[in-house]
């Protein structure tokens, strides 16, 4: 059983936790604790051997912890995800393997593509695929389609695998905090479209690659995990993207690796990451 909390900080909070876990029999097997003294916010994850009462663990916890506190218990221990993509494979094709292994740690409902150019994969994994054209219907009506599948699935996050649309405020509020993108630079550099052209122009001898929560804010939502790799003077923006592949790959896996073993919180628009 994992047990999540997020609150504000107090003296005590720890012993408090321990000691209901200890008056209900439950022995922990590990656990990671922060305290970010900046904003006096406290996180901590708790892995617990046996299973006890959600509603009475809760219960329990509540009156010993700051009002503010966002507890969760044993949250779903396989997540369910659908997956949004343009043209590019090497994300998806990560993904759908990992998916078919069963070392994911979600299960993939279903791939919705603006395009049809990955409908083929799709099906030689046997994952339900959705083409719905942007280039048909206005933005509003895309995103709505496209909402409306997603929603059939009822996933527990939905995972940007370089699915290459801006997505309006209204598309993000149905989904806070529940979308995953993968962005092809280290951010906060090179932010939007065609990073690669713009690190290369630069001239940068780091290029890197960024999961990270959408927000209204272009690129700029909370940051799951980074990566990057040293290149020179003889790469071109080609060989930047080829490079830059690998790296997009690697880093969203470890994104949702992260995301779906419930390591990561949220707070304002930064992250805690227990790794």
């Amino acid at each position: 059983m994992i047990v999540i909390i997020q609150c504000r900080d107090q003296v005590g909070l720890v012993s408090a936790i321990s000691g209901v876990l200890t008056k209900a029999g439950l022995n922990i097997i590990s656990m990671d604790e922060y305290v970010d003294k900046a904003e006096n916010r406290f996180f901590i994850r708790l892995n617990v051997e046996q299973p006890a009462g959600q509603n009475l663990l809760e219960t329990e916890l509540k009156p010993l912890l700051p009002q503010d506190a966002i507890i969760t218990i044993n949250p779903t221990p396989e997540k369910k995800i659908v997956v949004l993509v343009t043209k590019e494979y090497h994300c998806l094709a990560d993904i759908l393997v990992r998916n078919y292994f069963k070392t994911l740690g979600a299960s993939v409902q279903a791939v919705v593509g603006n395009h049809a150019v990955l409908q083929d994969i799709c099906e030689r994994f046997g994952i339900p695929f959705h083409h719905i054209s942007h280039e048909q219907e206005s933005k509003q009506h895309f995103e709505e389609y496209v909402a409306e599948t997603i929603q059939q699935y009822n996933p527990d996050f939905v995972v940007l695998a370089k699915f290459m649309r801006i997505l309006s405020p209204a598309f993000v509020a149905r989904f806070a905090m529940r979308l995953i993108n993968i962005h092809h630079s280290f951010l906060p550099a090179f932010v939007g479209a065609n990073p690669y052209r713009q690190a290369y122009e630069r001239g940068v001898k780091l290029i890197g690659a960024t999961a990270h929560f959408v927000t209204n804010d272009l690129d700029d939502g909370p940051i799951i995990a980074q990566q990057t790799i040293h290149v020179n003077h003889t790469f071109t923006a080609p060989d930047m993207v080829k490079a830059g592949r690998e790296i997009e790959t690697a880093v969203l896996a470890k994104a949702l690796q992260l995301v779906l073993n419930d390591r990561v919180f949220v707070y304002k628009n930064k992250t805690v990451v227990f790794e």
